[in-house]
């Protein structure tokens, strides 16, 4: 099986391991050059990772080949280690999505409970029975995201799936409020009951800067200035504090716009866009674009953002395109 670097790496991981969108046509077709700028953004960015076909990637609106292709070009371009999401109703797809792309390259794999998981058992079971479909070789990420997903994964919870399952490598934390959790979970590797995973924070970035202090490795998410993200998990890991947060506390009103449910990939397809990365802001159907209003805000934000970032000034880019 092919792969990018050793499995146990993932463990150690860290930095920004950044949510990459699909880019779309207008008429619905996968843009492929502007998957190949996007990627070619991100390397230059700065990021040590990229994350394929998760939640903001619009996975379920492909089709088995067209996620393959995705997920191929991705890989073949990155550079850097690069995780694929294979969450599935089923174990045989997610087995046959996962046994591919890892050997296209890919570094491991992410998957998400499934909604129907109640219980602590349940939730421990799901993960044992996915990693022995997948394999056991194959290393996995475990997307906690119980705003979305509705399954709540206590501390405890995590600590049984680390220790049950060697091929568990990383935790995408997306529980909110969820700093108690991220110190709860190093404090398990301190007394020595739990071996060291690495922790990424998603949620769009919007708590990274205490993650960061509380134990965070980094950040797994798709905010349209990953580029910022990178400079933030840098300057706190090297002890600067304030600049961290004050770097952080310019982007948190556009990092809060983007945060929106239902419209978050909207927004951040629109700034993509007039960051020129990628060609349309376009979803794929079902998916809604932003309004007329919502444009002129994130317009607004961007402007104001610029007056202490120079990345968010796009107005030459907006006439260029007007």
């Amino acid at each position: 099986m092919s792969s990018i670097l050793q499995p146990a790496a993932l463990s150690n991981a860290r930095g920004v391991y950044v949510i990459a969108p699909t880019p779309f046509h207008e008429d619905g077709r996968i843009d492929e050059a502007s998957i190949d700028r996007m990627t070619d953004f991100y390397r230059a960015a700065g990021v040590t990772g990229i994350t394929a076909l998760g939640q903001m990637g619009e996975a379920p609106k492909l089709d088995q080949q067209e996620a393959l292709s995705v997920a191929a070009r991705i890989i073949a371009r990155a550079g850097v280690p690069v995780i694929v999401g294979v969450s599935a109703p089923g174990f045989a797809a997610m087995r046959a999505l996962a046994r591919d792309v890892m050997e296209m390259g890919a570094a491991g794999v992410m998957i998400a409970p499934p909604s129907t998981l109640r219980t602590d058992d349940q939730i421990v079971a799901y993960y044992r029975q996915a990693a022995e479909a997948i394999g056991t070789d194959v290393p996995f990420v475990v997307q906690d995201y119980p705003l979305t997903f509705s399954v709540v994964m206590t501390p405890g919870v995590i600590h049984r799936i680390v220790m049950e399952n060697p091929s568990c490598v990383m935790l995408k934390h997306e529980d909110w409020p969820g700093l108690d959790k991220i110190s709860a979970l190093r404090a398990f590797e301190r007394d020595g009951s739990m071996r060291h995973i690495s922790i990424l924070c998603g949620n769009g970035g919007l708590f990274l800067d205490f993650e960061m202090e509380r134990g965070a490795d980094g950040a797994m998410t798709g905010y349209c200035f990953p580029d910022m993200l990178v400079d933030v998990v840098r300057l706190s890991a090297a002890g600067e504090r304030d600049a961290a947060h004050d770097l952080f506390d310019a982007h948190l009103p556009l990092i809060r716009y983007e945060q929106q449910q239902g419209v978050g990939l909207s927004v951040r397809k629109y700034v993509l866009m007039r960051r020129g990365i990628i060609a349309s802001d376009a979803q794929r159907k079902p998916g809604a674009g932003l309004s007329a209003a919502a444009r002129a805000e994130v317009d607004y934000l961007l402007a104001r953002l610029a007056r202490v970032d120079a990345r968010a000034d796009l107005a030459d880019r907006l006439a260029a395109a007007s």
